[in-house]
This record gives structure tokens, C-alpha cells and sequence, in this order.
């Protein structure tokens, strides 16, 4: 009983320990937007940096999953059995009890849709005999689709210091999931999973709030924040964001529509992808007249450039149609100039988009509005410094 009272407290405290290094104070903020035809990065902040991916780890065990379906050494009506591991799992879960099986059709569908962790370890003992062999193959697999930075140390993506991936990798393994597996990939789209009478649903909200998201996974432990990989189609284009380190769903969710939004402009609207950062506030009405002379005497002069504006719209694609259009069809008196969407705050804080063409000389701005406005096209001439750089293409 001594020894036992001696050593308890030691135990407890080393647990402590171990848990303190592998739960983080806090995670850390990535995110990245990729086209993913080509595999251009569009946006990306921290994207290498190396974080807990939580759930997003079954995007991999599914990859692994897929893999052996395609090279014929599973079949979607085998069955994996439950193993005593797989029932202790916290939850997400399904609730498999010991000896139970599952097939690999609902296995799919409990991982992508669920995200069950009792299922996560039923298949990569399936597959790997034990869930620590399975998760070196699927370290070996990432090497093999260019996903340098990630290791796995178990297939449902529960806390341990070594699991950690990244942004830009996880975009990567979301574009393979698509291009190498596409009659698989309807499975992340899931709303809706039943097994046993029970109905679960897809922890992906954005695939009833927005409207092109047809996937792919979420992911949430307390180290992590909310993770969440999402593909979205629209007008032909194809794209991938990921988010690391949400500090709730619904923020997170709100920074992802951000960056699909951004990501469609970029590919859609080209001048957009060019867009230089947002002009500082302007000065308040306390502000002095002797300290806005003092800051514009202090800022720097670029030449002057000149150009036309063809119109201003509520959205930035009217603007961007307006100008090219132009653009387009006199090419004589503006082939020197650039498309540029400038825009207007108002104090209603909403937005005007000038559809602009600068970068052509002051007799040719002249000179083009006069051909313009004889073509009943609305014109007018401007100037500007060369610092103030709008949305160019």
C-alpha cells in the first residue's frame, strides 16, 4: 500500500506532463487557396508552418483506403472485425463493439462522413495489422505525393506530438484525392451518413451554406483549433482552401467562404489576382489640416500616370467586363495601357469598382475619351501618382 501511495502521485504527475506536451497552449493560424487544375497556390499565410491536423487525418486514411481498393487487394463488400483498441476510442464514433464488423463500403462512409475514430483504427488495423504500422505507410504515402512535411502517428488524427502536417500539404492531399480517385471522392460530399438505424451528419457545414463546396473534411482536437480542407466548383474552376487553427466553426467557416470567394476572382477576374493591399483609413474629422499637409508633404512622388475611366460599378466583375471590353475594341489608342479596377469606399461603406485603363500618356487619355464619347461611351481623363497602385492586370 506504501509504494502505492508513493508512486501514484508520480504517475499522475508524468501524465500531466506528456499530456502538457502534447496539447499546446494555442494553435497556430495557415491557410492557403489552390487551383486545383493546376496546382497554383493563389493565397496562402503560413502555410508551411507544421500544425496538429486532427480529423483531417482521415483524408489520408481514406487515401490509403482508395489505394488498395484501385490495386484490387480490397473489395468494397469485405469486412473489417473490431478489435478492443477500436472500442476505446473517444469519440467521434460510431460505437463498434468488440468483435463487431464493419464493411468497407460504411467504413468509407463513417470515416468521411462521421469521422469516426473507432472506425479510423478498425481500418488501419485491416490494413496495416496494427494502427502504428498503418500510419508509417501512411507517412511513406505522403512522400510519394510530395506532401514533405507531414507525419502520421496514428489514422484518426487524436493528439500526438509527432502527427502534424501542414497548410499546403493538406491542399496537396486533397488535389490527389480528386485527380487519382474521382469515382471516390463523391464519398466527402456526403451530408448524411445511417448505419445501424442511426442517422449521423456530416460535420461540413459549408456544404449547405455555400453553395459550389462539394467537400472535402473537417478536423478538431484542442491542439489543433478547427481545421477544415473544402473544394468548391464554379464557372469551370476548381478550387482548394484550407484552414488551420480556427478558433471556432463558425469563424473558421467564415474565413473559408472568405478565401473561395477570393480564390473564384483571382481565376475568374485576373486584374483581381493583382490586387494591391486595401489604402490605409482615411483621417477622422478631428484630424488637423496642419498634420495631413505635414503627412502629404512627407509622401513620396512617383511620375504621373495617366489613364481613362469607363464607367463605375456596384460589383467588381461589371467593372472588370467594362474595361476589358473597351480595352478590346480600341486597341489604336489604348495597347499601352493596362485594365485597372479601382476602388471607392463611400461612407455608407459600400463600394463602387471604377473600370479604369491606365498607363497610356495624357494625349492619349484625351484622345481616346474623344473617340469614346463620339461612340456614346461614357469617358473621363485622370492622373494619379505612380505609389497609388490599384487593381492592375
Amino acid at each position: 500500500m506504501r509504494i502505492m501511495r508513493r508512486t501514484a502521485p508520480a504517475i499522475f504527475l508524468a501524465a500531466i506532463l506528456i499530456f502538457a506536451s502534447v496539447i499546446p497552449g494555442q494553435a497556430k493560424y495557415a491557410s492557403l487557396v489552390m487551383d486545383a487544375e493546376s496546382g497554383r497556390v493563389l493565397y496562402e499565410k503560413n502555410a508551411d508552418t507544421r500544425n496538429f491536423p486532427a480529423s483531417l487525418t482521415k483524408m489520408m486514411t481514406l487515401c490509403m483506403v482508395f489505394d488498395a481498393l484501385e490495386r484490387g487487394k480490397l473489395t468494397m463488400n469485405e469486412f473489417f472485425s473490431t478489435s478492443a483498441k477500436a472500442t476505446r476510442q473517444p469519440a467521434s464514433k460510431l460505437g463498434l463493439r468488440l468483435g463487431e464488423t464493419i464493411s468497407v463500403r460504411n467504413a468509407i462512409q463513417a470515416l468521411a462522413t462521421k469521422s469516426a475514430n473507432d472506425v479510423a483504427v478498425v481500418v488501419a488495423e485491416g490494413l496495416g495489422g496494427t494502427e502504428r504500422r498503418f500510419a508509417a505507410k501512411m507517412t511513406a504515402m505522403t512522400r510519394k505525393i510530395g506532401m514533405r512535411k507531414t507525419t502520421f502517428r496514428n489514422a484518426s488524427g487524436l493528439p500526438h506530438r509527432g502527427q502534424l502536417s501542414t497548410a499546403r500539404d493538406m491542399a496537396q492531399l486533397g488535389r490527389r484525392l480528386m485527380q487519382d480517385f474521382p469515382q471516390h471522392y463523391k464519398y466527402f460530399s456526403r451530408r448524411t451518413f445511417t448505419y445501424g438505424g442511426v442517422t449521423h451528419k456530416t460535420h461540413n457545414k459549408l456544404l449547405k451554406t455555400y453553395q459550389c463546396v462539394d467537400g472535402i473534411k473537417t478536423g478538431y482536437i484542442r491542439a489543433s483549433g478547427f481545421n477544415l480542407v473544402a473544394s468548391a466548383q464554379r464557372n469551370g474552376h476548381r478550387i482548394i482552401g484550407v484552414v488551420f487553427g480556427g478558433r471556432t466553426s463558425r469563424s473558421r467557416n467564415h474565413i473559408m467562404t472568405r478565401l473561395l470567394n477570393d480564390g473564384f476572382k483571382k481565376l475568374e477576374y485576373p486584374a483581381y489576382a493583382k490586387a494591391s493591399p486595401k489604402p490605409k483609413r482615411r483621417h477622422s474629422k478631428r484630424t488637423s489640416v496642419r498634420k495631413i499637409k505635414k503627412t502629404a508633404a512627407r509622401s513620396p512622388k512617383g511620375p504621373v500616370v495617366w489613364g481613362i475611366q469607363v464607367g463605375a460599378y456596384k460589383r467588381y466583375g461589371q467593372a472588370y467586363k467594362r474595361a476589358t471590353n473597351v480595352f478590346s475594341k480600341f486597341p489604336r489608342y489604348l495597347k499601352s495601357g493596362t485594365v485597372e479596377i479601382s476602388e471607392l469606399s463611400k461612407r455608407n461603406r459600400r463600394s463602387l469598382y471604377r473600370a479604369r485603363i491606365a498607363g497610356i500618356s495624357k494625349r492619349q487619355a484625351y484622345r481616346a475619351c474623344r473617340i469614346l464619347e463620339r461612340r456614346r461611351i461614357d469617358c473621363m481623363e485622370f492622373s494619379r501618382r505612380n505609389s497609388q497602385v490599384a487593381w492592375a492586370q
